[in-house]
């Protein structure tokens, strides 16, 4: 299942405008805040896809027939560029556990390059409903090899992917090597950079967010 948010025309969308101008990112408090409410429009939509448990709230004046999550999903990210799409998340599902991955890039001469993994912070996820948030999903490698670290350690019951910009090859990778996981996008490029920037894409989200790192 692949949900894009592009797709139809809401406020997410002006959100994730502001994401790609250039002159607008200037300001990297506004580009967090940005990424943490197109997590909430995210965090919002999966909601409709879980399951719930009806109950009674006793008000002041009587009691309603009202639901609750059945299951809290866990809330994992990869660092340090998810951390506000993650926060988004965090903010609707607020009873979430969290996880966290660190993995980065290793270059080489030739232009090639490989993912590391360093370490992974996590709740048990057997049986429980995972949200993996990065903000770009270019090439897809860092995303699969993040899951599949997760997926060889635990039975996870459902794997939901969340990303604000994908490119078309990252999505292709995705669904080849995680095919029973949701994707949740907020819009897909076409094109991609030898160096594996999603064009026209925004830019690296984790320098904008936070800084730019040596």
């Amino acid at each position: 299942m692949i949900f894009d948010l592009s797709k139809t025309n809401s406020l997410a969308n002006v959100f994730i405008a502001e994401l790609r101008d250039e002159q607008l990112q200037k300001d990297a408090m506004r580009f967090r805040r940005n990424m943490e409410r197109i997590g909430e429009f995210f965090a919002y939509e999966i909601s409709k896809t879980l399951e719930y448990t009806t109950t009674e709230t006793q008000t002041p004046l009587g009691i309603a027939p009202t639901v609750k999550l059945t299951q809290q999903p866990v809330l994992a990210t990869i660092l340090r560029a998810g951390l506000p799409l993650h926060q988004g998340l965090l903010t609707v599902f607020d009873q979430a556990q969290c996880a966290f991955i660190a993995a980065y890039r290793t270059a080489h001469k030739s232009g090639r390059f490989d993912i590391k993994l360093e370490y992974t912070a996590s709740p048990d996820l057997t049986d429980q409903v995972v949200i993996m948030a990065d903000p770009m999903l270019a090439t897809g490698a860092s995303m699969v090899l993040c899951c599949k670290e997760l997926l060889r350690k635990y039975k996870i019951k459902e794997l939901h992917i969340v990303s604000v910009i994908a490119s078309t090859e990252g999505v292709r990778h995705v669904r080849a090597n995680l095919p029973k996981a949701k994707l949740w996008l907020g819009a897909i490029d076409e094109e991609m950079t030898s160096k594996a920037y999603i064009v026209p894409g925004l830019g690296d989200a984790g320098d904008l967010a936070y800084g730019l790192k040596i």
